[in-house]
């Protein structure tokens, strides 16, 4: 007798946020491998039609819905969307985030009402309502990306390691009172991935060294290296996990 692979996603739907481009299209790339259909998101909707393209080429189920993530009215609008029209939404990937680099003390204001906005309350924004539905089919997951900053602060991206902290402790908290309703909600942590959004980092030779040398694996992780952690906190192979934060960083945080 054969049974069917607790990570297979086959008839369950993601939506992933922040989508069209880096980490995040990386993870929905890879639970479309994994069977799911998925629908990206973004608010550049000329971006998010390139990506869905790409995905459709290469033969996966996906969708497209463009909006943003801290109107609580476009998501909303955009969640009914997606329920009434294109199906449930069994799995959230809340990816969707921003970074501003700063001293401080001239950090400003506008940019840390933003962070947050972008990083914390969008999370709020779409959870709530995708749990809603989750809550009354008696099931569903969800994954929130966190950061090595969820635990740890660096120079010049205090409001950034902030707004990460909230968002691990949110998933906690999201676990604690979804749990009871058959919900599943895991956080996952990268360390230092290759991206569009750090490629001035990677050719900063200092940084990149630092970054190497830190790293017990000694090098930069790679987009599609994040796909099997959340293809896992997506499956059934991860039933009784919850409220866990998941380190997807060479092993950076085992070492001192």
């Amino acid at each position: 007798m054969t049974t069917a692979s607790p990570f297979d996603l086959s008839g369950k739907r993601a939506l992933v946020t922040g989508s069209s481009r880096g980490l995040g299209r990386a993870m929905a790339r890879a639970l479309a491998q994994a069977g799911a259909q998925v629908v990206l998101n973004a608010r550049d909707a000329v971006a998010l039609g390139a990506a869905a393209a790409d995905m459709a080429a290469e033969g996966y189920a996906v969708s497209a819905v463009a909006f943003d993530v801290t109107s609580r009215d476009s998501v909303n609008d955009a969640v009914a969307h997606i329920e009434d029209e294109i199906g449930p939404i069994d799995i959230l990937v809340n990816n969707a985030g921003m970074q501003f680099r700063s001293a401080l003390e001239a950090f400003p204001p506008e940019k840390f009402d933003q962070l947050i906005e972008t990083n914390v309350t969008s999370i709020f924004n779409v959870s709530q309502p995708v749990a809603r539905h989750m809550i009354s089919r008696g099931r569903g997951k969800i994954v929130n990306i966190c950061s090595l900053m969820s635990s740890f602060a660096r120079s010049s991206i205090a409001p950034y390691a902030a707004s990460k902290a909230a968002v691990a402790n949110l998933t906690r908290g999201m676990a604690v009172d979804w749990a009871r309703h058959g919900l599943n909600v895991n956080g996952i942590a990268p360390g230092y991935f290759v991206t569009e959004l750090n490629e001035a980092l990677v050719k900063d030779e200092k940084f990149n060294a630092w970054v190497e040398a830190r790293t017990p694996m000694g090098r930069w992780a790679q987009p599609e290296e994040l796909g099997g952690s959340v293809v896992f906190l997506s499956s059934d192979a991860s039933r009784f996990v919850n409220g866990h934060i998941l380190y997807v960083d060479g092993a950076l945080t085992a070492t001192v």
